[in-house]
């Protein structure tokens, strides 16, 4: 597709966005005209080229990233059986269920102190800190995916011969939950990530996203600050759209139909 269709394909989005810049390096630059208040965006643009060409930015890039997916990992290795268990046997369930109760609404930043002691100023520790805010949403979304699981599916897959519960399990009632356990990754990504900046915050290393942030504001230097509030918008609609686009393609391709 050449350039010029793309423009016009997305020329609402374009459009809105030429707008909104305009407008905010009209108020940065002739309303507010204190960059402490609000930085300019050409001063944003500046600040972003600065930290590309020293390659900061891309350190903290990986750095960001390698917090981010010890959390989500640790919380989809835990979260998903988790929720299974919980959704298939009651027993499990009615055990399980005040502990998860109480502490699910227990914000993740509360838990900070604790990744200190236990962990240490260690990339492990930011890591939990954004496990803490991913892991509910993923048991939550698994354990509604396998309550839901109509009882007649089961009763025919039991008629036809599947009568172990791990069969059940793998061939009836995980397909059927596969649409509420994305929507759950989904969401605890989304919060996993935005828990990024406060896991950063009491410096486990000198890089991140986050950690830079922090160490920007404490110097003043508010367009580098915008600038690292803007990639951390960026870079998580992209892991976001990445994750969708898979999802979509692969797992939940029978949703849109099967084109042949």
């Amino acid at each position: 597709m050449k350039l010029k269709e793309v423009a016009q394909k997305n020329a609402p989005e374009i459009t809105s966005l030429i707008v909104a810049v305009t407008l905010w390096q009209i108020v940065a630059e002739y309303i507010i005209r204190r960059e402490l208040l609000l930085p300019s965006f050409f001063d944003v643009v500046t600040s972003f080229i600065s930290t590309v060409e020293s390659g900061t930015l891309f350190i903290d890039f990986s750095i960001s990233l390698m917090h981010f997916g010890i959390g989500v990992i640790a919380a989809l290795l835990i979260g998903i059986p988790v929720g299974i268990v919980m959704g298939w046997f009651k027993t499990v369930n009615r055990i399980s269920d005040p502990i998860i109760e109480i502490l699910r609404p227990i914000p993740p930043l509360a838990w900070i102190p604790f990744a200190l002691v236990w962990l240490g100023l260690t990339h492990t520790a930011a890591g939990f800190v954004i496990f803490v805010g991913a892991v509910f949403p993923i048991i939550i979304n698994t354990y509604t995916g396998f309550k839901s699981v109509p009882k007649i599916n089961v009763e025919a897959a039991k008629v036809l011969g599947c009568v172990k519960q791990r069969s059940l399990i793998r061939h009836i009632a995980f397909p059927s939950s596969l649409p509420s356990i994305t929507a759950g990754i989904r969401i605890g990504m989304g919060v996993g990530w935005m828990c990024l900046v406060a896991a950063e915050f009491f410096g486990v290393s000198k890089n991140g996203l986050g950690y830079k942030l922090w160490w920007h504001y404490g110097l003043h230097q508010m367009d580098f600050v915008l600038m690292y509030m803007f990639m951390l918008g960026i870079l998580g609609l992209i892991i976001d759209k990445v994750f969708r686009k898979y999802i979509d393609k692969r797992l939940l391709k029978w949703q849109s139909g099967v084109v042949v």
